[in-house]
């Protein structure tokens, strides 16, 4: 039987809602088009609160200020946007597409080796960001529109600043922490991280990553290499890196080359004996947000019952001393 749109308009507005619930918000955006009943049903709150953490409400109660919204939908969106938790020394959001946990614990979340001492480490105040009229973004997803009460504000800023009249009632600022860690000088650099694993969504592959500047007069980041390390339960993965990005390449370069004259040297020898090959180190990658970031590892997040997930990031058999080291935290998001 040839079944059109209009009759599955038809359908109860409930029956409909519990269906688009089952998929994603994505999915959701893209049904509301359909028809009018599809746009209410999956506008509504009972589609929203699905995407939404089971958790979401003692989440919003740690929140260092109030969360608005109107709507489930609204809420979502707004925790898509980073908020500030544990008395501002971690951050929470969701993924847009998918409705994951992502975490970031800031510096004074972490455990720094040396991190109290003055002479060792330096703790510098990390200014909010403030949007131009060139930061204007509206976000378009899957051909729709959404206006929250922030974008209508960035609006009226910039309507302001565009028609010279002051604004001074409008202050827009990302949620970021207040401080950052910077190594003055240490010969031992550790860095260790944990996080419950009961907090993060489960089956879902996580990647943790360190975030973190290099100042243009640091000393001994480039040699010898760091080590990271993500442990959850009997999961443990462990990366040789290099937070300096030039080293870090040059070491990549240098071992494509080398393992390329290993197999042919083993070719013409009768072998495959590479045992001399050296692992080049991981490199950083630049943010949008004008930071670095270096993946540690990754692990495998089952039913959230493994216990804590710990992450380090050490250099501590050089003997040399390092400094110029900025770091802003750890984040753990989905492993794309």
């Amino acid at each position: 039987m040839d079944t059109g749109s209009g009759d599955v308009c038809t359908l109860p507005e409930d029956c409909i809602s519990r269906v688009i619930s089952l998929t994603s918000p994505v999915d959701s955006c893209r049904s509301a088009v359909v028809c009018t009943t599809f746009h209410s049903a999956a506008m509504s709150d009972t589609v929203w609160e699905r995407f939404l953490p089971p958790d979401y409400r003692s989440i919003l109660s740690r929140a260092v200020h109030p969360v608005e919204y109107s709507s489930k939908k609204e809420l979502f969106f707004r925790l898509c946007e980073p908020i500030l938790i544990k008395d501002g020394n971690m951050s929470f959001s969701l993924v847009k597409s998918s409705g994951v946990k992502c975490y970031m614990l800031s510096a004074r979340q972490l455990f720094i080796v040396w991190g109290d001492t003055p002479h060792y480490w330096c703790w510098h105040p990390l200014p909010d960001s403030r949007l131009s009229c060139s930061s204007l973004v509206v976000l378009r997803v899957n051909e729709l529109f959404f206006f929250t009460v922030k974008t209508v504000q960035i609006i009226f800023y910039c309507y302001g600043l565009y028609h010279g009249i002051p604004n001074k009632n409008v202050t827009i600022s990302s949620k970021r922490f207040s401080e950052v860690a910077e190594l003055v000088r240490v010969c031992w650099l550790e860095i260790q991280g944990k996080i419950e694993s009961s907090v993060l969504t489960p089956k879902t592959t996580y990647a943790a990553y360190l975030i973190f500047k290099v100042d243009q007069h640091s000393r001994g980041l480039g040699s010898p290499n760091q080590e990271t390390t993500v442990k959850l339960g009997a999961q443990v993965s462990t990366h040789t890196v290099n937070v300096q990005p030039i080293v870090a390449e040059r070491q990549s370069h240098r071992h494509r080359r080398n393992f390329l004259n290993l197999i042919w040297d083993a070719i013409l020898e009768g072998h495959t004996d590479t045992e001399e090959n050296k692992i080049a180190a991981r490199a950083p990658q630049a943010r949008a947000d004008g930071w670095m970031e270096m993946e540690m590892g990754e692990f495998y997040n089952d039913e959230g019952e493994d216990g804590e997930v710990e992450m380090s990031f050490m250099e501590v058999e050089g003997g040399h001393w390092k400094s110029g080291l900025i770091i802003q935290g750890i984040e753990i998001r989905p492993k794309k």
